[in-house]
């Protein structure tokens, strides 16, 4: 509505002492502001007129009648406030309220519109009267409920202030020169079919990190992730009861900053592992495939994790599981973690891990535990004696930046257990300790934001073959190429050999094994979301 339009009022006549009008030389303007209050008001006198002309006529019935003139000035405003008032009910079809205007009208509606007696329709100097305005609209809805405006209320949605919602496709082609039976690839964490179009994992993350300063100190995650690499992270019935309810939720935690000194931040649920340098998600990697130490150290751990941030170059870790890769524990020990990661300068980051754990099952799954109704997959029988070998890890890696586009890795591990024996000759007692030694090394040097080349060797000393099942040295090396086209989407081309001092890979014969394998692949990864940096 233009401001001509709000501003214009309605003229109201005056007459002289001889009857003649005075609009053109002495009108008096009556302002009516551009609000709903205001429009119904407007038509309220316009009830008010037209009820006037009749009761007036009633009444002075046994008095003078009133001239030609008075009736034809008497029309002329009542038409003059007729136009008015269609064109405001036209303005109001064509503004959606306002959510305080909706308030004010529907309390103004429910009012009872005064309406001019006979006796002041017209003064003793035949002046039309104008009927006395209606209240605000505040005061008429102060008599009914009144609703919150929807502006002063916190919105349904503040909960997910800050909170991203994530996708990443991970797939791949890859061909094994020895053109294994079946095509499958030997000792590979995800990379594991050969001459086939394969989907790796498709996952989504939705996070709400704590907003410690805003006051918000909870926050939560939840990875889904489905594909091939799904069924390497969760799924072994080994030490995972019941894999199948667990599957696709790679992680699922709640967060909270505890306010002890520079923040104490408890994660509970399930979370991906930290030890070894390698995690889940392709993007944040520098190789497609994944190295022999990430395919051995526990994936993902059930329980609760803590973090102290000492100061900013110093973290304290520890945590408290159900085990490794143990939804569901398989035994009443509970496994810890002690570490700390250390940044001395923005270049360098180095983390260091203690695990001590307790693998072994002291019970295993029977058909039936008697009349009582469990869940499926609960019903179990003791081992006897109870095992208690120990797991124990040492894990320490480290990543420098040294120079603007030249990064360095290094990791090295040692991992002993013992397992236990029980037969005839060796009833409760504990075997050779069977132990994993060795590392790997990293570099990556990116060319520019679309380009980047990167390489991993690595040495795997597998005594007493926790990871491969013999004992064996494994080794590899890994060239790998990107090009990455846009933000989220990503081409990764690699080479990798696999060579070992045991015949230990699948080879185009039944029960043929060689003592190598070499392969191409070509894997493509798309991301968006919300979430800045690694995953």
């Amino acid at each position: 509505m233009s401001t001509t339009n709000r501003e214009r009022g309605l003229l109201m006549f005056k007459h002289s002492s001889n009857g003649v009008p005075t609009s053109a030389r002495n009108r008096a303007i009556w302002k009516i502001p551009n609000n709903k209050t205001s429009r119904w008001s407007a038509m309220g006198i316009c009830a008010a007129l037209l009820a006037w002309g009749p009761a007036a006529r009633a009444q002075a019935s046994g008095a003078a009648p009133a001239s030609a003139e008075e009736v034809r000035q008497l029309r002329d405003v009542v038409e003059s406030l007729l136009i008015r008032v269609t064109e405001l009910e036209k303005e109001l079809k064509e503004r959606p309220p306002a959510p305080t205007e909706r308030i004010a009208s529907s309390a103004f509606i429910t009012r009872d519109v005064p309406v001019a007696s006979a006796d002041a329709a017209v003064t003793p100097a035949g002046t039309a009267a104008v009927p006395p305005p209606v209240a605000p609209a505040q005061s008429a809805s102060a008599e009914g409920p009144k609703e919150q405006p929807l502006a002063g209320t916190p919105s349904r949605l503040d909960f997910l202030h800050g909170a991203t919602l994530n996708f990443e496709l991970d797939e791949y082609y890859e061909y094994n020169f020895n053109e294994p039976v079946g095509r499958v690839n030997a000792l590979r964490a995800y990379d594991v079919l050969s001459n086939n179009i394969s989907l790796n994992q498709a996952d989504v993350v939705f996070e709400r990190t704590p907003d410690v300063t805003g006051g918000s100190p909870f926050g939560v995650r939840i990875d889904l992730q489905y594909g091939q690499a799904t069924d390497t992270l969760q799924g072994n019935p080994l030490n995972e009861p019941r894999p199948s309810i667990y599957q696709n939720i790679f992680q699922a935690y709640g967060t909270y900053v505890a306010p002890i000194g520079n923040g104490l931040t408890l994660d509970v649920g399930k979370f991906g592992s930290s030890i070894g340098i390698e995690g889940n998600y392709t993007k944040d990697q520098m190789n497609y495939s994944r190295a022999y130490w990430f395919d051995f150290l526990p994936f993902y751990h059930m329980g609760v994790r803590a973090a102290y941030k000492v100061n900013d170059k110093l973290t304290l870790n520890y945590w408290v599981v159900n085990g490794t890769n143990q939804a569901e524990a398989t035994n009443g020990y509970k496994d810890e973690l002690f570490g700390f990661t250390a940044t001395p300068n923005k270049k360098i980051t180095w983390n260091v891990n203690y695990y001590i754990g307790q693998e072994h099952p002291d019970r295993m799954e029977v058909a039936s535990s008697g009349p009582i109704p469990v869940q499926p997959g609960l019903t179990f029988q003791a081992i006897t004696p109870a095992p208690n070998g120990k797991l124990h890890i040492f894990d320490s890696y480290v990543s420098w930046l040294a120079a603007p586009k030249l990064t360095f890795a290094l990791e090295g591990d040692y991992v002993i257990e013992r397992e236990w024996q029980n037969t005839n000759t060796a009833l409760g007692q504990s075997s050779t300790p069977s132990h994993v030694i060795g590392g790997a090394g990293y570099v990556k040097y990116q060319f520019s934001p679309k380009f980047a080349v990167a390489g991993r060797t690595e040495y795997m000393s597998d005594r007493g073959g926790l990871f491969s099942g013999i004992t064996q040295a494994l080794k590899e090396t890994t060239a790998t190429f990107d090009y990455k086209l846009s933000d989220g989407f990503l081409m990764r081309y690699e080479w990798r050999r696999d060579f070992s001092n045991q015949p230990s890979f699948f080879t185009d014969k039944n029960g043929v094994l060689s003592k190598e394998q070499q392969t191409a692949s070509m894997g493509i990864v798309w991301w968006f979301g919300g979430k800045e940096g690694a995953w």
